[in-house]
């Protein structure tokens, strides 16, 4: 993991203080970038959002498509948990949690707000930070590789249903035409340009050309992600000073879901008799998030201010933390999971 990237959660930390400040001492030039809108998309952020989508989903190869085939059990747990399970969990955890049993010490024209995002989190699969997840637990690279593409193809054209029919579940209005715009324009137009982008470098240059601009552009996707953070916070910051607690308990039923999709993937995958090397990227990708996706959608359908693009914005804070337990976990259980007959194959064996 990168420097930045080990430390995610700190910078997050800082974006939160930064911002809030920034917010307290210049409202009126936050107000004005809030502001800046076409057709309901916040201009700036729309920037910044590319920045951060783009570098991530360069590095995806849907030509490892053709690679599904030979880990077909890990997909197929993959593929279910990550759109049967993953975002009708997170809902329920959001009805239960949220709507419920922490309402008194939530504001409560924000509730409705707050599940939102959480289903909007739940409801895009992870694209970048998967692969490091993966690296670390030493799992099978074309693995990793086909199910982000799978779910990165999937994505496309499921995630607008599936965020619309839970929203309609909720009795949250679903604004289709806003919707179907930001998967428009935070789903097809990056994933289009990143191939082009992709493809142009490979036929210029091959493999190193493309290592040396994913080099180049990680640390552009992540300023841009902490940007877009610090302008969060900026024009939340009298709701955050006013409610510590809600980021606290915003992120309880998002600890839940991660742990019991990722526990449901490894133990599928062991029941099913997969190897360790392809469980482990498995489980890791039910438990993670597109949080950038999320972000971008909550301030697209709810705004700036909105407790769903605060409540995806919590899935950002504990993201580094919580998943590199998960990975703590799946390393300290191999013997476990292998200990049944489960195929104990190398990193780069087909089954």
């Amino acid at each position: 993991m990168s420097l930045f990237e080990r430390w995610l959660t700190l910078w997050v930390a800082l974006c939160i203080v930064v911002g809030v400040a920034l917010g307290y001492a210049a409202p009126a030039l936050f107000q004005a970038i809030g502001a800046l809108e076409a057709a309901r998309v916040n201009l700036p952020v729309a920037i910044l959002i590319w920045l951060m989508v783009v570098p991530m989903l360069v590095k995806v190869d849907f030509g490892a498509l053709r690679e599904v085939a030979a880990h077909w059990r890990g997909v197929s747990v993959t593929l279910f948990v990550n759109w049967a399970v993953k975002p009708f969990s997170m809902a329920l955890l959001g009805w239960l949690f949220i709507g419920w049993l922490f309402r008194p010490w939530l504001p409560a024209d924000q509730i409705d707000s707050y599940i939102a995002g959480l289903i909007l989190l739940a409801a895009a699969p992870c694209t970048a930070m998967v692969f490091v997840w993966s690296n670390l637990t030493r799992g099978d690279p074309l693995f990793t590789l086909s199910q982000v593409a799978v779910n990165d193809a999937i994505m496309i054209v499921a995630f607008a249903p599936i965020v619309g029919l839970l929203l309609g579940l909720s009795s949250i209005t679903v604004p289709w035409d806003t919707l179907v715009l930001s998967v428009a324009l935070y789903i097809v137009v990056p994933v289009v340009a990143a191939q082009l982008l992709r493809g142009r470098t490979l036929a210029s240059g091959g493999g190193p050309a493309l290592d040396q601009l994913l080099t180049r552009l990680q640390p552009l996707s992540l300023v841009a992600l902490l940007a877009t953070l610090v302008l969060l916070f900026a024009l939340q910051g009298e709701q955050i000073v006013a409610q510590p607690l809600v980021i606290a308990l915003l992120a309880v039923p998002i600890l839940i879901q991660v742990y019991l999709n990722a526990g449901l993937a490894y133990l599928l995958n062991r029941a099913t008799g997969e190897a360790h090397c392809v469980a482990g990227p498995s489980a890791l990708i039910g438990a993670s998030n597109f949080f950038e996706l999320a972000v971008a959608a909550a301030i697209s359908l709810f705004g700036f201010k909105s407790g769903a693009a605060l409540a995806t914005v919590v899935g950002v804070l504990i993201e580094v933390p919580v998943m590199l337990s998960v990975v703590w976990i799946v390393n300290r259980s191999k013997g476990w999971y292998e200990a049944r007959g489960v195929r104990a194959v190398a990193p780069d064996a087909r089954s």
